[in-house]
């Protein structure tokens, strides 16, 4: 049995809808064909990131990640570890979404709940062809009267939380410095790989 969105989308508050049009663009870009080719894997996937991009508060989840480390950076350090933060993130989810093989008639849109403090939850499921099914919830704030993204869970693992555990152990380990180099590696080993299923 396959889900579908709920039929009254005016049901739907702004935080739901930001999540259905960003989930919309990048299913979208999934189901060109122009782009299915595995020549086209990296010109997909970044086609899949700008999408994203709009979307999600990237500054606002470098600094959840980052924990109380954040609050040591230089601004300098801030402005390299952002957008690196970013592309990481980006390929993280892509990746994941990309995998599920979903459509826009495979996600069911359960619930949603916004509080008076500007924060809002929207939980989505997605059913794959292989009637495997799972939760990816989005946490959103409100910014300059825009909803944007700060964190998703899948399957209850927040990647915010992920990387933040991460980043801790790394810095306490050893230091900042050496977190962006395994980031710049991580990242290298990605582009990498888009360029070899290309």
């Amino acid at each position: 049995m396959g889900f579908a969105s709920w039929p009254d989308h005016a049901a739907a508050g702004e935080p739901q809808e930001k999540i259905r049009q960003t989930i919309n663009e990048v299913i979208d870009i999934l189901s060109d064909e122009a782009l299915k080719a595995p020549q086209q894997t990296e010109e997909r996937r970044a086609k899949m990131r700008q999408a994203v991009t709009r979307y999600f508060g990237f500054t606002e989840m470098a600094q959840r990640a980052m924990g109380q480390h954040w609050r040591k950076l230089t601004t300098a350090q801030r402005k390299e570890f952002v957008p690196l933060f970013s592309d990481l993130l980006e390929r993280s989810y892509v990746s994941k979404i990309e995998g599920a093989d979903a459509t826009k008639d495979s996600i069911q849109y359960v619930k949603e709940s916004i509080d008076e403090d500007g924060y809002a939850t929207v939980v989505t499921e997605i059913v794959n062809p292989r009637d495997q099914n799972f939760e990816v919830a989005y946490r959103l704030l409100k910014r300059d009267e825009d909803w944007q993204v700060y964190d998703v869970s899948i399957e209850g693992v927040s990647l915010v939380n992920n990387y933040r555990t991460q980043f801790n152990k790394i810095i306490r380990q050893s230091s900042y410095e050496s977190l962006v180099k395994q980031m710049k590696v991580k990242l290298e080993q990605e582009k990498a790989l888009d360029g070899v299923k290309g």
